[in-house]
């Protein structure tokens, strides 16, 4: 194996943001190096692989574990693609892939080694103990990040629910004090519990905690869901994977200045803006979390309450970067996602599918790409950051909501201008009848939340 140079040597150092936790625990000292990372893809071709089906080149996810890495502000002074035939049980590495990389580390002054893959306690601990440095895997790698993004108090919860989870299994290797302690008084009591036992204890504790938080929110998003119902808006949501563009295309449409930023895990927590179309009609829009392949399953059960957002929402917007030469295999990484919530995004209607960044197309790409999303009613191609393809969205979205109108019969008092107005206003009229009396009856074509409205609105005025 021949090792790389330091990745994007020209790019200025960003300093690491940590000052405690997992990672920062001991990576800060007066040589400045704090925050010196490695990146090592493992790239297993042999059997026992949970790496080899994920369908991407070794390029792309050495480029997407540097962007991980560097979401968490850390200096990347080495990353390369290491082959396994078969993981080993101690250091899922082979020997001579430890040995040579450990020079490089001390030469590079490596703080934290990030490992694109899932590490057991045991091989994180071997690998930490050869290499005399922090050794950190996916999914502690996601947590990470997710830590540092939470913003609101549900998204801290959730975060620290699916990272208590992960540790509790990891406590072999956060203690060398595990020794037994004795219990009772004096000579008479018999050994105590252990100092794993004590900390498994008080995670035990602190995550059924969480939970029952975390019922009380699932309580509270379905109040607010409840009383969008009564009266309603339709809901969609935005979902993709992480850097698809979800959040800037979602402050295109609101006008908003939600935080996007070309990052992966830009945004974590949810936001939700009312929107009216060009049409008149009125949604309910939802930015969502960004999906990424090999998402911890912690996590997802973590945030469920949040996730659940998108089960409840009348049209799901699937965002994808066109433009990425993963693209297909990070669609069925949200899909893989969006099944295991309970959606099934291969047979439903209720999905459009937006291929965002057209702008990073070649001339050729891009008219192949916008003349094969004309022919699926489904597909939109556009480019949320320029505009470019804007006007198909929205017109994609009032066609889905048109195709639900069911046809109403009213019959309104001459006093009920305000009410005829109205229905003119968010309906078809088909037919109308007006009478020597004043009074009108009328066939419309309306959305069933729009009827339901309407309903709603009738019912308090009587």
């Amino acid at each position: 194996m021949s090792p790389k140079p330091p990745y994007d040597a020209q790019r200025t150092p960003k300093k690491a943001a940590f000052s405690g936790g997992p990672i920062g625990e001991s990576d800060h000292g007066a040589d400045g190096v704090a925050g010196r990372a490695a990146v090592i893809v493992p790239v297993v071709s042999g059997p026992g692989s949970g790496l080899a089906g994920r369908g991407r080149s070794q390029e792309s996810r050495l480029e997407e574990a540097i962007g991980l890495a560097e979401a968490i502000h850390l200096e990347i002074v080495f990353s390369d693609c290491v082959r396994v035939n078969r993981p080993r049980a101690p250091t899922f590495l082979g020997a001579g892939a430890i040995d040579s990389l450990k020079p490089l580390f001390e030469t590079e002054e490596v703080k934290v080694v990030v490992f694109d893959g899932t590490l057991t306690p045991v091989q994180q601990r071997n690998l930490e103990t050869e290499w005399k440095c922090k050794v950190i895997d996916r999914t502690g790698l996601i947590l990470e990040i997710f830590g540092e993004r939470a913003r609101t108090r549900e998204g801290r919860l959730q975060v620290e629910l699916a990272a208590l989870t992960y540790q509790r299994s990891r406590l072999v290797r956060s203690w060398t004090h595990l020794e037994r302690q004795r219990g009772g008084v004096g000579f008479l009591g018999g050994p105590g519990e252990t100092q794993i036992e004590s900390d498994r204890r008080q995670i035990d504790s602190r995550i059924a905690k969480i939970k029952g938080d975390l019922k009380k929110v699932a309580r509270t998003r379905g109040l607010h869901r409840a009383a969008r119902k009564r009266v309603p808006f339709p809901v969609v949501a935005l979902v993709g994977y992480t850097n698809a563009g979800k959040s800037t295309l979602f402050n295109r449409i609101t006008k908003s200045e939600v935080f996007a930023e070309d990052l992966l895990f830009a945004t974590l927590d949810p936001t939700m803006r009312g929107v009216t179309l060009e049409s008149g009609r009125k949604i309910i829009l939802s930015d969502t979390v960004g999906f990424v392949s090999d998402l911890p399953t912690d996590l997802v059960a973590a945030f469920r309450a949040t996730l659940e957002e998108v089960l409840s929402a009348d049209l799901v917007i699937h965002v994808r970067d066109i433009s990425h030469a993963d693209s297909e295999a990070q669609k069925r990484d949200v899909f893989h996602v969006l099944t295991e919530l309970g959606l099934s995004p291969k047979t439903d209607d209720n999905v459009i599918e937006v291929l965002n960044k057209t702008d990073l197309l070649g001339a050729d790409d891009k008219a192949r790409i916008e003349t094969s999303a004309e022919h699926h009613d489904d597909t939109v191609a556009l480019s949320a950051i320029t505009g470019d393809g804007m006007d198909g969205f929205t017109a994609a979205i009032d066609g889905f909501f048109a195709a639900k109108r069911r046809i109403y019969d009213y019959t309104l008092a001459a006093s009920e201008g305000a009410n005829l107005a109205w229905l003119y206003a968010h309906g078809e009229v088909l037919e109308r009848t007006d009478d020597e009396t004043g009074t009108t009856k009328i066939r419309v074509a309306l959305d069933p939340e729009n009827a339901a409205r309407y309903e709603h609105a009738r019912a308090k005025d009587c």
